[in-house]
């Protein structure tokens, strides 16, 4: 079954594609400029289906996403003090897979009949704990200047462990294969097994707007001043659409969702641009199922960028990857950006430029804002957090 190709990219992650618009009730698909290769469904990759759910496309991280604020505080009254303020939030606001502050995060989700209906409700007392906790990877929070020359708040995280665990249980009730180029695993989603995992995607989607809600307040009340501007999208999920008068289960890994008029935010790299952007009504548009990039994407893995260990002597040793420790820094010192945490698989040399990438998506969004990054925070180098990704 054919589907549509926005941008360049490998045999692979064409391949992957294929397979899944070749698995169970697939009738339209998109691969996105930011596409790459995923765990048997690509990133950036949008399938509907008219009769399944695919966990493999929504992804162990369900409900990843991302949200932006623009204050009405200019960035200029802030620019003096950022690094200041990049410590203030790592002591509020916890990255990596422990949490640093004893704030305990209470809300109404943990009520919710959700947990019974998908059946883990035994993973309420760990998705308490982690409530509000961002994470390792990719996942940040971001300061950034507007071309409004407002200070804008970006993050961008999910449902944490408990997105992680709901995969895993269904992955495996749904008897899927291990491995990255394997066929999808797909529920019926109108059977017991189906409906229990919609469930768990939607408290995934819960708990994960719960979660960057909370960070977003809690960055404000560092940097001061109010809110005038909210964008909040789901970029690794399901939703059931009408596209060509097809009913269908959309699924989304790795791509945010662009119906005409909606707003999305979406980042470069910790030394890019990022933007804002908005859905428009064109032929184009409705081809694309309104879907667009949730990044840049990334041209080589963790592993390539920063190097792989091996053993020498008995001691674990790390060979130099594909990106050198200078010039990341010169990079992101010449952008003006101020990092806190990170490592080397999170440079901006692991990464295509967005613009290209946005550029490939023409006739089916426009960019509303442009915002630099000025202050970027992420979890550390020596940070170990089995739900990155």
């Amino acid at each position: 079954m054919t589907f549509k190709i926005y941008g360049q990219h490998d045999d692979k992650t064409i391949g992957q594609m294929e397979t899944c618009m070749n698995t169970g009730s697939a009738a339209a698909g998109v691969l996105c400029a930011d596409g790459h290769l995923g765990y048997a469904h690509p990133i950036g990759g949008v399938v509907g289906y008219t009769d399944h759910i695919s966990i493999s496309g929504v992804g162990f991280d369900i409900a990843c996403g991302n949200m932006a604020v623009r204050l009405d505080t200019p960035y200029a009254d802030i620019a003096p003090r950022i690094g200041e303020i990049l410590q203030d939030i790592s002591r509020v606001v916890s990255f990596g897979v422990g949490r640093k502050n004893d704030e305990r995060v209470e809300h109404e989700i943990f009520e919710s009949d959700l947990w019974d209906a998908a059946e883990v409700a035994d993973l309420k007392s760990m998705a308490q704990a982690q409530l509000g906790t961002v994470g390792s990877g990719n996942h940040y929070v971001d300061i950034f200047e507007g071309d409004d020359g407002a200070t804008w708040i970006g993050v961008h995280f999910g449902s944490r462990g408990l997105g992680h665990k709901i995969t895993t249980k269904y992955l495996a009730l749904a008897g899927a294969k291990d491995g990255m180029e394997v066929p999808p695993a797909l529920l019926p989603a109108d059977s017991d097994t189906g409906r229990g995992y919609l469930a768990g995607i939607e408290l995934g989607g819960l708990y994960a707007y719960a979660g960057r809600e909370w960070v977003v307040e809690r960055v404000r009340q560092i940097i001061g001043g109010a809110v005038t501007f909210s964008v909040h999208n789901h970029h690794n999920f399901a939703w059931h659409e009408n596209h060509g008068g097809i009913d269908m289960w959309v699924v989304r890994k790795g791509a945010t969702p662009a119906f005409p008029g909606q707003y999305g935010f979406v980042g470069g790299s910790m030394g890019d641009d990022a933007v804002i952007l908005r859905g428009v009504d064109t032929p184009e548009s409705a081809a694309s199922l309104y879907s667009t990039v949730h990044g840049a994407g990334r041209v080589m893995s963790r592993t390539e960028a920063r190097g792989k260990f091996v053993k020498v002597d008995g001691k674990k040793i790390r060979q130099p990857g594909k990106v050198r420790h200078d010039e990341w820094q010169r990079w992101i010192r010449d952008k003006g950006v101020t990092v806190l945490g990170s490592d080397l698989d999170e440079a901006p040399q692991a990464y295509r430029r967005l613009p290209e990438v946005l550029a490939a998506h023409a006739g089916t969004i426009s960019i509303e804002h442009v915002l630099k990054p000025r202050g970027v925070i992420m979890a550390g180098s020596n940070e170990f957090d089995p739900y990155k990704d």
